[in-house]
């Protein structure tokens, strides 16, 4: 009896392990490309999730303004209290505001629709309350497959909603402690043929090596004369294919 139990608890947890390795890494089953000089011109966003917190975001917007860079913010409501200033600093720098949830639940905000949307607009108003700005961008935590499909997309935009995923990912969310030096070639790599790149990158407190890093990414990209831009209402939405 005790070996047949022990044999479901592990089929359980690697079950467990499998979903959550899929669903992190399903948006990226196509090939990876490695940019090259032909690739230039594009348009660059640099995207950072989880934040703000205390240390991190400040540093990495020392960078940003070290380079006159603009980037997006996909903050959790959570995240804020008590970095009201840190979410100011990010506006009032001309930086994109995303909405990435408010409790970051994964169990929580995919139990449902119209909690998923509550806590995105949870997070809306929190942000206009403390910066007047009207945020309208959102990002799904782990990316939006599986969970985005012909009627969800619909229910979004009904409530104003525009969706950002990601082609180039650094792995600083799952891996926090990568080096530098691997964190900046995951950033040459991206994923289908994109018209941009959608750079994922995380502010949680320990992205350290996040920081070290971006200074390289950004004089990467301007070597290959890439634009830099923060993400608004007006840019044109990205999301992963899904089954409607």
């Amino acid at each position: 009896m005790r070996n047949k139990k022990f044999k479901l608890c592990s089929l359980l947890i690697i079950g467990i392990f499998a979903f959550n390795f899929y669903i992190y890494n399903y948006h990226i089953k196509d090939s990876e490309n490695v940019i090259s000089p032909d690739e230039n011109r594009k348009v660059v966003y640099l995207t950072f999730d989880d934040g703000p917190t205390h240390v991190i975001t400040n540093q990495l917007l020392d960078v940003l303004k070290e380079y006159n860079v603009k980037a997006t913010f996909f903050v959790v409501g959570k995240e804020i209290e008590d970095k009201e200033d840190i979410l100011l600093r990010i506006y009032k720098e001309g930086h994109g505001i995303g909405l990435h949830t408010y409790s970051h639940n994964y169990k929580k905000v995919y139990s449902n629709e119209e909690i998923f949307v509550d806590e995105m607009l949870s997070t809306q108003k929190y942000i206009k309350d403390i910066t007047g700005f009207h945020s309208n961008i959102i990002r799904f935590p782990g990316g939006s497959v599986p969970h985005l499909n012909t009627n969800f997309l619909n229910k979004l935009h009904d409530n104003n909603l525009l969706v950002y995923d990601w082609n180039i990912d650094l792995k600083d969310g799952m891996y926090p402690n990568l080096t530098s030096e691997q964190l900046v070639s995951n950033s040459k790599k991206y994923r289908g043929n994109p018209d941009r790149f959608i750079i994922l990158m995380h502010c949680n407190f320990n992205n350290k090596n996040t920081v070290k890093a971006l200074p390289k990414i950004i004089e990467y990209y301007k070597e290959l004369g890439c634009d830099f831009r923060a993400i608004n209402g007006n840019t044109k939405e990205y999301y992963y294919k899904f089954r409607k």
